[in-house]
């Protein structure tokens, strides 16, 4: 009796084997370990491992169909390293398995034939998240606030010598952090196995296996578990882009093109160097969708944030050669396919989780349901608006109003996807400098106008995302390599920063002005590019939210801005307060409208806009 069904093999043969991390890789189970692998193009392949001293000859797989090669071998038990022994004629090469759970540390020197896969029974861990994921929001997010702390987990803080926290000692500093300041998510960069540390988990070796650097599957199932009992979510990086050359993974697999692309133009990532999935294989399908449904499944991610996503979508990008697709155009429709495929398949596992798309073109339908002729994601990264609001704010403020449509041109496409305003990893490295460097003048008005920055972030339609150490002004472009700069915050400029990004979270999340992301919960006041000030409207949940900014360092005073009706006008936030590290000027809490007409509405306020300033004012009912 073998090891794969007939049914198996079937939906291998498909591209529709959902869950094939169940069959192949390494499955112990009474008396010994079944062991099977995808290995088309392979003449012999056997097992090799601690249990029988690397002997190539001593446990062989039999072809069982559909490229898969099985075998079971009693002597295999758990934690036993192994790899798969492959030879095609007269090459043979030693392989760790594609769906390896977990892998052991480079070799010393990094030796490209290291890390190998370990035998792990069921993964099995004694979750404690039971109330967590039955009450877990995905789609329902849509109608709810959504922000999200970006984490790289290897350089958030480090221990004393440098040492990076584990899986496990990281769980609740985290937790406590990420509470007390009000996101609701925490985001990981990839943290699937990778041999090049400076690829941040870009470069992906081991898609089944967490990196070995931060301890063992059970930790980092504690750090899952220890967020959502804190009433935290966690969504992981996910890369089925483009995998890494190294020789004892995925590359040139069974001695020919198997993972990847067997047309030597579209094989090679050029930005990257790395291999690209031949997403029109069934036996890639399967394992880059089962791998999707492994995290959410085993480890109870709350959802996948996909990398990458325009460089699967269009077969000439960043090419000047590339193989056009068969109706003789750009489009890669083997990806748009998987795409559609994937989202169809977590949203059917697992309706509560989520999928965000990283996608930096203007293909449409992004976020539309796959019945609805779209790619079924369920967020889409508002990359112009990053790149467009970034650059408005770098500038000197006496040339924005040149830039003013960089300011306002967002909102002409806010609401066609449901968008993540992303202010993330990418923008802070490769020379960019960190955010805080970035904005214009000195430290004063840098931290003004990196407090005015994260207020249009909050108060733009779409959901929140931030990269750590953005909150407190890190001074330094990241590095993997070391810590953020916590002791920046002993300075007033930089807590007070802080504090303005927490008080932030906790309006949003309170405001249901804020996160009703639809058409109708936004609203234009006026924008004025001479003087550099933008004010709207933000409507939902019954109240109305009054939303300005001076974008100039010069205040503003008996300034006049329409109001939707009369009455009195509480002053929420202001990013010019002391305790923000402010000048101080404001509207003293409360501000009443009279019936004078202005910006076409029957009601007006009269207000000071302080320097460099988002003000968020609530009518009283």
């Amino acid at each position: 009796m073998g090891w794969l069904t007939s049914d198996d093999l079937y939906f291998w043969d498909n591209g529709t084997f959902r869950k094939s991390y169940e069959k192949l890789g390494a499955h112990p189970i009474h008396g010994g370990t079944w062991f099977a692998v995808w290995a088309p193009k392979a003449d012999y392949v056997s097992v090799i491992g601690d249990f029988n001293e690397w002997d190539s000859t001593a446990n062989p797989l039999q072809p069982v169909g559909s490229g898969i090669w099985e075998g079971f071998v009693s002597e295999a038990k758990s934690e036993h390293r192994y790899k798969y022994h492959l030879r095609r004629g007269s090459h043979t090469k030693d392989k760790t398995d594609p769906f390896g759970f977990r892998m052991e540390a480079p070799a010393e020197g990094g030796s490209a034939t290291a890390g190998l896969s370990s035998i792990i029974d069921s993964l099995d861990y004694d979750w404690h998240d039971t109330s967590w994921m039955r009450r877990r929001e995905g789609p329902g997010t849509l109608r709810a606030p959504l922000s999200i702390y970006e984490v790289h987990l290897g350089s958030w803080r480090h221990r004393e010598f440098g040492e990076s926290f584990s899986y496990r000692d990281i769980a609740d500093p985290l937790a406590d952090y990420v509470s007390d300041m009000g996101f609701t998510h925490v985001e990981l960069l990839p943290i699937a196995e990778h041999a090049y540390y400076g690829s941040w988990g870009y470069q992906v070796v081991g898609y089944y296996a967490p990196t070995w650097r931060y301890g063992t599957p059970s930790d980092l199932m504690y750090l899952v578990d220890t967020l959502h009992q804190r009433d935290i979510g966690i969504l992981v990086d996910w890369v089925p882009a483009h995998f890494a050359t190294d020789p004892q993974g995925l590359a040139l697999f069974d001695g020919g093109t198997l993972f990847e692309y067997d047309d030597p133009a579209m094989r090679v990532h050029p930005d990257w160097g790395t291999y690209i999935f031949d997403y029109g294989k069934p036996g890639v399908r399967n394992f880059l969708t089962s791998n999707a449904l492994f995290w959410l499944d085993r480890y109870h991610f709350d959802g996948l944030r996909v990398d990458a996503v325009a460089s699967m979508l269009y077969r000439d990008y960043s090419r000047e050669e590339w193989t056009p697709n068969a109706l003789g155009g750009r489009e890669n429709l083997e990806a748009i396919s998987f795409f559609k495929e994937f989202n169809e398949a977590v949203y059917s596992q697992f309706p509560t989780a989520m999928t965000v798309a990283e996608e930096s073109t203007s293909f449409k339908g992004v976020s539309t349901p796959t019945y609805d002729y779209g790619l079924g994601f369920l967020y889409k990264w508002n990359m112009g608006w990053m790149n467009d609001f970034l650059s408005y704010m770098g500038s000197d403020p006496i040339h924005r109003k040149w830039d003013h449509n960089l300011l306002t041109f967002s909102f002409v496409y806010a609401f066609s996807e449901h968008f993540i305003l992303p202010l993330s990893h990418d923008e802070v490295v490769h020379g960019k400098g960190s955010l805080f460097g970035r904005m214009p003048g000195d430290n004063w008005q840098k931290a003004a106008n990196l407090r005015l920055l994260f207020g249009h972030q909050y108060c733009h339609p779409g959901k929140k995302l931030l990269f750590m150490g953005g909150e407190f002004g890190q001074d330094r472009e990241w590095s993997h390599d070391s810590s953020l700069d916590w002791d920046l915050l002993d300075i007033p400029l930089r807590s007070g920063l802080k504090k303005w990004v927490r008080d932030l979270n906790l309006l949003y999340r309170s405001h249901p002005a804020l996160w009703n992301d639809d058409r109708d919960g936004w609203e234009w006041i006026t924008e004025h590019a001479e003087e550099s000030i933008l004010a709207y409207q933000r409507m939902g949940g019954g109240r109305t939210l009054i939303v300005v900014f001076n974008f100039t360092p010069t205040p503003r005073e008996n300034y006049r801005l329409g109001a939707p009706e009369a009455g009195w006008y509480r002053e929420l936030l202001n990013s010019d307060a002391t305790v923000y590290g402010g000048s101080g000027m404001g509207n003293l809490g409360m501000v009443e409208s009279t019936p004078v007409p202005f910006h076409d509405r029957a009601a007006s306020i009269v207000i000071t806009l302080p320097p460099l300033a988002a003000l968020m004012l609530e009518m009283q009912r």
